[in-house]
């Protein structure tokens, strides 16, 4: 027997009215219509007739509606057994930064619906992530890079992530409200390991445009650059959402890069690969944060 079939019955049973049914379950009122006469052809009965201005069960009806709820709630408890009973591991590579400052709240909801379900993480930079993926050594990736285009992926953008030139409350830079690429003349850059492509967006810029620069170094770690510039060694460029609590407390300032960067927070799986209950529950939960 067709579930939904019962539904329809028990919304009917409910409002006394096929149209307000209808309504409510989000149908044409003659689905509802049709729905409970095939419910009625597989039982051989008839489950309403007209009292005046409503639907009333008829007595085949009314012995029908206890079952009816009952069917449907161990349905839905059995729906909620086996979502609770799923084990397994899901993989995700991601880099450092989204990994600290995107996904631990997607993750406790996740956890909150999967709790049988271990989420492992697997850190890089995003050339080895995506290659993880293509691997199937992950089953998402998630990075901030460029919108992709490979064929062999299925690609969603987030968000487009916002940059900042990272100082000392006391640096130069600070009385600036922007800072322009010319700005960075002869910096000191205390930058993220080679592999990352905010880092290679900023060195490709200023390359482009002659400006003569320094590295003093660079890091695997956010926390160690962020460090090292409150202590004076240099500054840095970072996505502004790794600092905020930095800039709140007044350790740091992070003053708007103007320059069009183009760079997506995104998720990213196999075009091919079988998406379970649990897959599909954790590519809604980022849903939410889809820009157009």
């Amino acid at each position: 027997m067709d579930f939904i079939y019962l539904q329809t019955f028990c919304e009917v049973a409910k409002w006394g009215n096929f149209t307000r049914a209808a309504e409510a379950l989000g149908y044409a009122q003659s689905s509802v219509t049709t729905q409970i006469q095939k419910l009625e052809e597989q039982y051989g009965v008839v489950l309403f007739e007209r009292a005046g201005r409503t639907m009333q069960p008829t007595q085949a009806g009314e012995v029908l509606l206890p079952y009816a709820r009952q069917i449907l709630a161990l349905q839905a408890e059995a729906k909620t057994q086996l979502s609770e009973q799923q084990t397994g591991t899901l993989t995700i590579g991601t880099i450092e930064t989204l990994a600290a400052f995107y996904l631990p709240p997607i993750l406790q909801m996740f956890r909150e619906r999967y709790p049988r379900i271990t989420l492992a993480l697997h850190a890089g930079n995003e050339a080895s992530i995506v290659r993880a993926v293509k691997e199937g050594e992950c089953d998402l990736g998630l990075i901030l890079d460029r919108r992709s285009a490979d064929p062999e992926l299925a690609c969603l953008p987030l968000r487009k992530e916002a940059f900042a030139v990272i100082v000392r409350p006391d640096s130069p830079y600070s009385q600036l409200s922007e800072i322009t690429v010319q700005d960075l003349a002869h910096a000191h850059f205390i930058l993220t390991e080679e592999g990352c492509t905010y880092r290679a967006f900023l060195l490709r810029t200023l390359r482009q445009s002659h400006i003569p620069h320094h590295i003093v170094c660079g890091f695997g770690s956010l926390e160690a650059i962020k460090q090292c510039v409150m202590c004076g060694l240099g500054i840095a460029f970072l996505p502004c959402v790794t600092v905020q609590q930095e800039v709140a407390q007044g350790k740091l300032q992070a003053i708007p890069f103007i320059h069009e960067s183009h760079l997506y927070t995104q998720v990213m799986y196999l075009q091919s690969k079988w998406q379970s209950q649990a897959f599909q529950c954790l590519l809604d939960l980022m849903a939410p944060d889809v820009q157009p």
